[in-house]
């Protein structure tokens, strides 16, 4: 998303949005993951090595089960997100397909001495998303049990005779899993789910939930002059593990309070903004809007931004403003009340 235009979203078919999150929502809906990237990080010091660049623990993970982290600059700012896994003989780092080349590039400068080796194999296999309060029964009824997996887990499953990956994938809202196999192989798990009853879902209705869960976008919303504790995502924070690259920041931040600003998700009354543009409260700049979009659901059309506010304004309960409306912090994630 440009900071001069409208989120795609807002410009989409409302009607096929409003149809594809009620499958999001109240069934079942598919969609490729094919923004999605992997890199492979092998050698004996891959534990130690990377616990020492990220701001979650990894050096205890069980086999198979992830962390979300973040990725810092010594002084503290983000440089990137991503999901960490522990296998039996390599670590898996699931972030943006984009971001790959850059988030190895990082990485590769701090390894000295270290055994350590890091490739991208984004290439090596299809990603599928399943999601929706269905998607577990979907799937079972498939041969494809979700029932046991623990969040951030992933297990190996066989389906017609071919290796799968299926991944119980963070979601605030709804639940989430993702498939990992060849590209035939989730084509033809795809056409299957879609015969006994999930909607393929276009990229506009994915961004819809990803702001209904108010889930922060590395690249949108977070960006490389961010600090952690502003995004509220303190499920990406471990204070107990030791040193990391960007950790006396972190730490500092943690002893002395809360940072001014945080993260927050906001209804918009008005004209639709532009992403970028200034919150005002007492006529002083307080914030800005991130991401925006006008989203069709349950019969109703509802206007939401994620974005920055300080955070003594929430504090103090001030009306805000941008050029062209008002704005009102809510709660995560967002519901539609019932009328």
């Amino acid at each position: 998303m440009t900071p001069t235009a409208h989120s795609d979203l807002s410009l989409a078919n409302h009607a096929t949005v409003e149809s594809q999150m009620s499958a999001l929502l109240q069934h079942t809906a598919t969609a490729p993951l094919d923004t999605t990237g992997w890199i492979r990080v092998s050698g004996d010091d891959r534990i130690r090595w990377l616990n020492g660049m990220v701001t979650n623990s990894i050096q205890q993970l069980d086999p198979c089960i992830g962390t979300y982290n973040f990725l810092l600059n010594a002084q503290g700012r983000i440089q990137g997100d991503a999901y960490v896994f522990a296998e039996p003989d390599a670590i898996l780092i699931e972030t943006s397909r984009s971001a790959v080349p850059s988030l190895i590039s990082l990485l590769d400068q701090f390894i000295i001495m270290d055994d350590v080796e890091l490739t991208d194999i984004s290439d090596q296999q299809a990603g599928l998303l399943v999601i929706g309060p269905q998607a577990s029964t979907l799937l079972q009824s498939l041969n494809l049990p979700t029932d046991s997996l623990k969040p951030l887990q992933r297990m190996l499953h066989h389906w017609n005779g071919s290796p799968i990956i299926v991944l119980h994938a963070y979601s605030p809202l709804t639940p989430r899993f993702e498939i990992w196999a060849s590209s035939t192989t989730t084509a033809a798990l795809a056409a299957a789910l879609h015969h006994i009853g999930a909607t393929p879902c276009e990229p506009a209705a994915i961004e819809a939930l990803r702001i209904l869960e108010g889930t922060p976008l590395f690249g949108t919303d977070i960006r490389d002059k961010v600090l952690p504790q502003e995004t509220a995502q303190t499920r990406a924070l471990h204070f107990a593990k030791g040193c990391y690259l960007g950790q006396e920041i972190v730490e500092r931040i943690r002893s002395r309070g809360n940072v001014h600003r945080t993260f927050a998700t906001f209804l918009l009354e008005g004209t639709l903004p532009i992403a970028g543009a200034a919150l005002v409260a007492e006529d002083k700049p307080i914030g800005e809007l991130t991401s925006i979009a006008t989203i069709p659901i349950d019969g109703k059309t509802v206007q939401l931004a994620l974005g920055y506010i300080r955070r003594e304004a929430l504090e103090r309960n001030l009306p805000i403003r941008y050029d062209g409306g008002k704005v009102t912090p809510i709660s995560l994630p967002y519901r539609i009340e019932a009328p």
